[in-house]
């Protein structure tokens, strides 16, 4: 979800305002996952581990515009049986933020229909992170006993990360003309396609997201093999 503030500066508009044209980016994405394409998991990097350098001003209306989209959109993702979840250290978030999100977490797993789609949201989240709580939950297993040094391997780790039980990354999509992955899912993306766009987050409408569809599904994945 990058290129907000440029997408801002670009209409002489306060960087808030990219940031609440990408809530309508979700909106749009959300939509075609639900409504056309066959997606199971997505995942969305809202706010990294990183994003704390930011000026505070700026960090609050983040929060803010979070918990407004969560309160606009709960009812959305109830009546389309969309399961919410969040990956990151959220005890580090507002309160009223993290209340918000334990609740709609709660309510959408509730849901007794199966799941149309599962809306992970990554909120202070970094790759570096996710693998350090991994392994520091694999140490206290085996300082416990539960584990053993012949137990540890890739499913292991795989095993401990806040994003498990769900499947590793398929495609990744880099809005905004950079090509780097910016401590995202650095375990998760092992083998996922990598898709660069120079469209700004708030641009990537229905029809951008379409085409990094399709462009996924001409790729063939080798996973090592010729």
């Amino acid at each position: 979800m990058d290129g907000n503030g440029r997408w801002a500066a670009q209409h002489n508009l306060p960087r808030n305002k990219g940031h609440e044209a990408a809530a309508e980016s979700v909106t749009d994405i959300l939509e075609v996952c639900v409504t056309e394409a066959e997606i199971k998991i997505l995942t969305l990097f809202a706010f990294s581990s990183e994003n704390w350098k930011r000026p505070e001003s700026e960090v609050s209306k983040l929060m803010q515009l979070f918990l407004h989209f969560l309160h606009k959109e709960t009812a959305t993702l109830h009546k389309h049986h969309i399961r919410f979840t969040t990956i990151g250290d959220i005890e580090k978030l507002p309160q009223d933020l993290q209340e918000l999100i334990k609740e709609v977490t709660t309510s959408t797993a509730q849901d007794k229909q199966p799941p149309s789609l599962i809306l992970q949201i990554a909120v202070n989240y970094g790759g570096k992170w996710d693998i350090t709580q991994a392994i520091k939950k694999i140490t206290k297993k085996l300082q416990n006993k539960e584990l053993t040094q012949e137990d540890i391997n890739e499913e292991t780790i795989s095993n401990h990360l806040s994003t498990h039980p769900l499947a590793d990354v398929d495609l990744l999509i880099r809005t905004s003309g950079e090509q780097r992955i910016s401590n995202f899912m650095l375990w998760q993306t092992a083998y996922a396609e990598i898709y660069f766009t120079n469209t700004l987050f708030p641009d990537f409408n229905k029809t951008e997201f379409q085409k990094s569809l399709e462009w996924f599904q001409n790729r063939k994945r080798r996973y090592g093999n010729i």
